[in-house]
């Protein structure tokens, strides 16, 4: 089959790709316990009072004793930006055309003829087409069976056909299509 250009034929762009993937990265996940957040840090006890005493203005569990907060840690940063959707499409077209020009994308007809939801038939399905590896099949609103057959299968992902997006492309070895969620200059004008 032949697949239209437009989304399987350009030379991809390795630098929108990065800056896409990167920009919709999760945010860090270290965050230290500073002093506000240490139980028992504000609370302080009768031998501590700061007036009279001659000892310091700080509670038992501040930032110096041990146990206390960190000083100065790390905190979660958030990584995302905006990102420009003449950006975000070249990079998808990027995507897939670096996986067709591996030989990665595969097309069926339909998933029409499955009438009852069986892992079984989605496991012989893809042993008939020989495809391994992480599998990202693309289905469309009226493959309900298609879904409830590859969702229990480990290295499958499925995806409606309106979600397809770059990091998913990238992630997975082979992408699967079907007549009706094959991307089409039809669609887009």
């Amino acid at each position: 089959m032949d697949l239209e250009p437009t989304f399987f034929g350009i030379e991809p762009n390795m630098a929108v790709l990065h800056q896409v993937i990167k920009a919709n990265s999760p945010p860090s996940a270290r965050h230290a316990v500073d002093q506000d957040a240490q139980r028992g840090s504000r609370w302080r006890p009768e031998a501590l009072q700061p007036e009279g005493t001659g000892g310091a203005r700080q509670a038992p569990s501040a930032r110096r004793s041990t146990g206390g907060g960190i000083a100065l840690g790390p905190k979660p940063r958030k990584y995302d930006q905006k990102t420009p959707k003449k950006m975000i499409r070249l990079a998808l077209y990027s995507a897939l055309s670096d996986r067709a020009s591996m030989e990665r994308v595969a097309v069926v007809d339909s998933f029409a003829k499955w009438e009852t939801p069986k892992t079984k038939d989605a496991i012989t399905a893809l042993g008939a087409l020989g495809l391994d590896g992480k599998i990202l099949v693309v289905l469309g609103s009226d493959d309900a069976t298609a879904l409830r057959s590859f969702r229990n299968l480990m290295n499958v992902k499925t995806i409606d056909k309106g979600e397809v997006n770059a990091y998913d492309v990238l992630d997975c070895d082979w992408i699967l299509f079907t007549d009706e969620t094959l991307p089409s200059l039809k669609e887009n004008n």
